[in-house]
């Protein structure tokens, strides 16, 4: 009885495992199409694939989390897996991928063959008369001269877009480094002294404590970009990044749920890379 008990238990998880990969496989051939990833649809989720995830997790408004989960799997149009168990996770450090930035996914992006994050959609005015006119007299325009071809962006315009979706993919990286198995691992982000929710020059030590401390009292958290990705160049050259983020917390029965206006201020490490030296935030 017994062995037909592990026999059963046996067969169940290989065919688990193979619905997985077959998942696997499906979301990246669903990202490679939409231009998130690049590599073979070889049903593994890698680094890349898991990377692939929290790009397109990103950009349509899901749960930043790296995993394949059912939320996602649903945008990408492939089956989800049959428990939350079974979901493909990210492997940790993850997030370094990110941070660095993917700069085939970026040129794709910067050249028009991905489209970016739709903006929310607004009201348009009511036409007035002029503006019907107008119309009227280019439809006339169009039936008698072809028309000229739009002038290509100008270069400033493409290296703004390219600079704005790489801090898009460092916010994404940031908070999916708040999430790694390795504690702390946030920790990297930030610059040796850091003006802190309000506390100027605080030291990483100090900042480790207070990650350590936030996942012992949140160890369930869920974060969603909540909206566009605000960029400024201060005066001393300096970049602010806003964004709003919606977060939910859990720890047993206590819950903590609601958006927060994010803010950090980066500047470019010596690598070459970027670091955090500010960070605030306020309720939405």
């Amino acid at each position: 009885m017994k062995k037909a008990f592990l026999i059963f238990l046996a067969t169940n998880l290989f065919l688990a495992s193979l619905c997985a990969e077959e998942s696997v496989k499906a979301a990246q051939s669903k990202l490679k199409e939409g231009g998130f990833y690049f590599g073979d649809a070889t049903g593994e989720y890698d680094s890349a694939t898991a990377a692939a995830v929290t790009r397109f997790q990103i950009r349509r408004g899901l749960s930043i989390s790296g995993r394949l989960d059912a939320a996602t799997a649903q945008a990408l149009g492939v089956a989800p897996t049959a428990t939350a168990a079974a979901e493909p996770t990210p492997a940790s450090g993850t997030w370094r991928r990110l941070r660095s930035g993917d700069m085939q996914f970026l040129k794709k992006l910067n050249a028009g063959e991905i489209a970016p994050p739709e903006a929310p959609a607004e009201a348009s005015p009511s036409p007035t008369a002029a503006t019907v006119a107008k119309k009227s007299k280019t439809r006339r325009q169009v039936r008698t001269a072809a028309p000229a071809p739009p002038p290509p962006p100008a270069p400033q315009e493409r290296s703004e877009m390219y600079g704005a979706e790489r801090l898009r993919d460092y916010v994404g990286a940031f908070v999916l480094a708040g999430l790694d198995p390795q504690i702390g691992a946030e920790l990297e982000f930030f610059a040796d002294r850091v003006s802190y929710f309000g506390e100027a020059n605080v030291s990483r030590q100090k900042i480790r404590a207070d990650l350590l401390r936030y996942d012992r009292q949140w160890p369930q958290r869920r974060f969603w970009l909540a909206g566009e990705v605000d960029v400024a160049r201060q005066a001393d050259g300096k970049l602010r990044v806003t964004f709003p983020l919606r977060y939910e917390l859990r720890n047993g029965s206590k819950r903590s749920s609601g958006t927060v206006i994010k803010s950090l201020v980066l500047r470019k490490a010596s690598e070459g890379d970027l670091e955090i030296v500010g960070v605030n935030e306020r309720k939405s």
